[in-house]
């Protein structure tokens, strides 16, 4: 019986991914565009949240948006109608986006006549964590119905982002939801994250959000 080769796959996905990030970094600072990943749990809203930021922000930033769905368009159909250059990606059965997928959204869209780009990667508080989309932030929303317990839960995706937006802000009367216990969580798991409680439905906390990623657009664009 011959010997079996093992063979780790998963390793060699990452190195490949994490050069064409970097590349992906390098072009990004050329063209002096600003790249967020936003990441959350379905549901969670990150489409709603992506349209308050393009209300607010339409008029001082020029915002490219990149939706990755395992299927359909309704989320960059939203986007389009709000006046935002806007593209799809359909992941095909995969979870997350990686840094070529996001490269390709990229390349059918004008660098040159962006400041910001938005990617609403898929649904899932695993997967997406593990890989570097060549994004310059990380942002992920964690919204009040989900719970105060996923930092315990998903502890990877706090530690990796920059940004965490408590969603559905206008749910806390109706919850449980301990935010200074979730507070505590976050910041064990990683110091250094912003936190913003905001309500897509109302607006409450959008402007701070949308200040701080207008600072942050502009100190990278220069």
């Amino acid at each position: 019986m011959e010997e079996v080769r093992l063979i780790e796959v998963k390793e060699a996905i990452m190195s490949d991914n994490d050069a064409v990030a970097r590349s992906l970094k390098d072009r990004l600072s050329k063209e002096k565009t600003f790249l967020i990943n936003l990441m959350s749990s379905p549901g969670a809203g990150k489409t709603s949240l992506i349209l308050k930021t393009l209300e607010s922000l339409q008029n001082e930033l020029r915002i490219g948006v990149i939706e990755a769905d395992i299927d359909s368009m309704v989320d960059a159909e939203k986007v389009a109608a709000h006046g935002a250059a806007a593209v799809q990606l359909r992941t095909g059965g995969f979870c997350h986006l990686d840094a070529s997928m996001v490269e390709k959204g990229l390349d059918s869209m004008d660098l040159g006549e962006l400041d910001l780009i938005i990617i609403e990667n898929v649904g899932n508080l695993v997967c997406p964590a593990e890989f570097d989309t060549g994004a310059i932030k990380n942002v992920m929303i964690l919204s009040v119905p989900e719970g105060d317990d996923k930092p315990l839960k998903y502890p990877l995706m706090f530690s990796v982002c920059d940004v965490l937006l408590v969603n559905k802000m206008d749910y806390l009367h109706l919850s449980d939801f301990n935010v200074e216990a979730m507070r505590e969580r976050v910041f064990n798991l990683n110091r250094k994250i912003e936190i913003f409680e905001v309500s897509s439905k109302t607006g409450e906390g959008i402007e701070a959000w949308t200040h701080w990623l207008k600072g942050e657009a502009a100190s990278f664009i220069g």
